[in-house]
Formats: C-alpha cells, sequence, structure tokens
C-alpha cells in the first residue's frame, strides 16, 4: 500500500488504538477492508510513542503479558505486570515492573481496575522548556 495515511485517518488510528478497539473495527471506521486496515494500523503503530498510564499487552520469551505503563524512556517503558492477566509462569523469571521496548508492545488495551492499580505510582514526565533559561540570563 503505497498511499500515504491522512492526518485525521492517523489520529483516528492512533486513538482507537488507545481505546484498546479491536483491528476490525478500526478497518470498519476507515471504511477499507481488513487487509488494507492492518497495513493502515501497522503504520501507525510503529510511530505510536505510549504515555504513562497507558494499559499494554506485550510478548516476553513467547508469553503473553500485560501491565500499565509507570514511566517512559527513550524508546522503553517501566511497565508494572498485571499478574491476572499475564502468564503466571513467568511470575518466577520476572519481577513486578519491568522493561517493555515500545517494538515489543502489541496492544493498547482496555481493562478494568486491576488489583495492581492501588500500589502503582505513575511517574511523571519533566517539563522542558527550552531557550527560556538562555533568554533570561542575557537580560
Amino acid at each position: 500500500m503505497s498511499k500515504r495515511l491522512s492526518q485525521e485517518q492517523r489520529a483516528l488510528i492512533e486513538k482507537e488504538l488507545r481505546r484498546g478497539t479491536s483491528k476490525s473495527r478500526i478497518s470498519s471506521l476507515l471504511d477499507v477492508d481488513y487487509e488494507a486496515g492492518l497495513k493502515m494500523i501497522d503504520k501507525v503503530k510503529a510511530d505510536i510513542r505510549p504515555e504513562i498510564g497507558d494499559k499494554i499487552r506485550f510478548k516476553f520469551r513467547e508469553s503473553d503479558m500485560a501491565g500499565i505503563i509507570t514511566k517512559l524512556l527513550s524508546n522503553s517503558a517501566v511497565v508494572d505486570i498485571y499478574w491476572q492477566e499475564s502468564d503466571m509462569t513467568m511470575q518466577d523469571i520476572i519481577e513486578d515492573k519491568t522493561i517493555v521496548n515500545f517494538k515489543d508492545i502489541i496492544d493498547f488495551i482496555v481493562l478494568p481496575p486491576q488489583e495492581e492499580d492501588e500500589t502503582i505510582v505513575l511517574d511523571p514526565q519533566p517539563t522542558i522548556h527550552l531557550n527560556e533559561s538562555d533568554s533570561d540570563s542575557e537580560g
């Protein structure tokens, strides 16, 4: 598919992926067939930078895992694992928190509040103001 995605299509796909909407539903919203929709979704998915608080599904050593992003790094995120939604055999191998590369995120998901949510602390990102301190120091 060589056609570029419009800004509206990109925004719709990103919004629906973050909501956990199924790929078939997104294709329907885009008014394209499922195969074309998958290609469009994959294009957008590669460019999405997740946000703190996003609930995700990811693979770890071929096991299905789920969790919530508590901190963003450059190309990865710190994720608190939702054990009730994850492969319990992994509990002996990994801690309750793990690092997940953005490329390993399979889906953004919607879940009801989880038991682990009570102890999770979402780490806000610092606000960076470019060039404000430069202009203050010159005057």
